[in-house]
């Protein structure tokens, strides 16, 4: 039996893109994860999640990170909502695992609805395999099941990288890109100021970016 873990990692930040992991391992080999002490990311530290990210790929058949830029997420927001966006999101993950059973944390207040949503988006593309897999969609996930742990540390680990990339590349520590960090705040309101407009690594149809224009 082959299970999938999968969660997301920078969902609500206003700068840089979103992360979704993947994890797919034999069920035979669950418990390995128990015994490395996988937990939800955000309860650990960073050096515990790089740590933990080297040794879920040991035992995992596969591990994919989707990334999903600020732009690409404006552009989508144009058509849908923030739930359907993460039900592609994770369909896209699900078709390079392929599983027999999927775990993922749902994206929506409404467990059912995210799992029944996930899996018609992906047997719509998959017709062939209708059937052959079937998806449990909890909240608080990664807090449940030890494969969502793993996904989230994937995940987390992956935009953390990403993140540290962006504030080489422009030389400015703008701190986590969430709405609620006041050095993600400062350095909107800096930047607009200097530059009359917001940089590509910020996602412009997010308030916190709306406001700081105005």
């Amino acid at each position: 039996m082959r299970i999938a873990g999968i969660d997301e990692a920078g969902k609500g930040p206003v700068i840089g893109p979103m992360c979704v992991g993947g994890v797919l391992m034999e069920e035979s080999r669950i418990n390995a994860l128990k015994n490395l002490g996988v937990a939800d990311s955000k309860k650990l530290t960073p050096k515990k999640r790089e740590m933990l990210a080297l040794q879920i790929e040991k035992y995992a058949l596969q591990v994919f990170v989707l990334e999903i830029t600020p732009q690409q997420i404006d552009e989508l927001r144009k058509l849908m909502t923030m739930n359907e966006i993460m039900v592609l999101a994770f369909s896209r993950v699900l078709e390079e695992l392929h599983p027999d059973i999927a775990f993922v944390d749902a994206a929506d207040v409404s467990e059912e609805r995210f799992g029944k949503r996930l899996l018609l988006e992906y047997e719509k593309k998959h017709s062939e395999k209708a059937g052959c897999m079937s998806v449990i969609s909890k909240h608080q996930a990664d807090c449940i099941y030890p494969i969502v742990s793993a996904a989230s540390i994937v995940a987390k680990v992956r935009r953390d990288s990403l993140i540290e990339e962006l504030k080489k590349e422009i030389g400015i520590d703008f701190g986590s890109g969430y709405p609620s960090d006041p050095k993600t705040k400062q350095f909107l309101q800096d930047w607009f100021k200097e530059h009359g407009e917001l940089p590509d690594i910020v996602r412009h149809s997010w308030k916190t970016a709306a406001n700081v224009i105005k």
